[in-house]
């Protein structure tokens, strides 16, 4: 696998390593085209800046590393700036204009919550116990997010945990997977999930896409600076693409901020 879009930092307060070090271990991996998409720095109107993102004092620190980076090995490998962001609609425009101010090349989406992180209600899309009706906000999110244009794939599109009707599933699930074929934005299936064995990558979602034709792509979702090349998991992912005749794209072509 010569690519990888999805890969953090220190910088988000989950992860470890710094840039350098994730660029020295993707080059001796052979990856030849990386991306650096740390989770995107946001102060909601209530002044909440999230514990898991890039805190905004730190987008030149982040901004500066990378293009120093990008510069340094430039011979090596293409090293782009980007962030993991979700698509919160009272706040997307000005999120993306920001994206663009702190020089993101490229967009992932990331949807971890059904609500801003800002308000008490806020839901993450892992938590256990939700009711039904939580899955078709999950789905309208995303299928609303990939029709912005905004963003190159979707990270982790069956991040979200259900345990109720099958039907129910594949119908709001599927939405998703139409909308990824229609408008050309590929769903990923995320290393981060296999390597540590949780409920995704889901086989009933990627049943569906395959069954849609949806593009798929593979990301590393590096929390680790060891995860900067990830062959074993590559190997399972790749069953998952055979397993569901899914629509796998060998490389990944980056979608400009609009």
């Amino acid at each position: 696998m010569k690519y990888n879009y999805h890969t953090h930092t220190f910088r988000c307060h989950h992860a470890s390593g710094t840039e350098e070090e994730y660029v020295q271990r993707a080059i001796a991996g052979g990856v030849t085209h990386m991306g650096f998409s740390d989770h995107f720095p946001f102060c909601f109107p209530n002044g909440l800046e999230s514990s898991y993102r890039v805190s905004v004092s730190e987008v030149p620190l982040y901004r500066a590393a990378i293009e120093r980076l990008r510069e340094k090995y430039k011979d090596k490998i293409q090293i782009h700036l980007g962030f993991e962001m979700e698509y919160y609609p009272e706040f997307f425009e000005e999120m993306r204009q920001n994206a663009a101010d702190y020089g993101a090349e490229y967009l992932i989406l990331g949807q971890h919550f059904l609500k801003p992180e800002c308000y008490p209600d806020a839901i993450h899309s892992t938590w256990d116990n939700k009711p039904e009706a939580e899955l078709a906000t999950f789905a309208a999110l995303e299928v609303d997010a990939i029709r912005t244009g905004a963003f190159t794939y979707v990270a982790h599109p069956d991040i979200y945990t259900f345990n109720g009707d099958p039907a129910y599933y594949d119908r709001e699930m599927r939405k998703v997977c139409v909308a990824s074929r229609e408008c050309n934005v590929p769903l990923e299936i995320n290393f981060l999930g296999i390597r540590t064995n949780r409920f995704y990558p889901h086989d009933d979602f990627w049943r569906i896409a395959g069954e849609e034709g949806a593009p798929v792509v593979f990301g590393f979702d590096a929390h680790e600076v060891r995860h900067a090349c990830d062959d074993d998991s590559y190997e399972k992912a790749y069953q998952l693409v055979e397993t569901y005749h899914l629509n796998w794209q060998e490389n990944v072509t980056l979608k400009p901020l609009k």
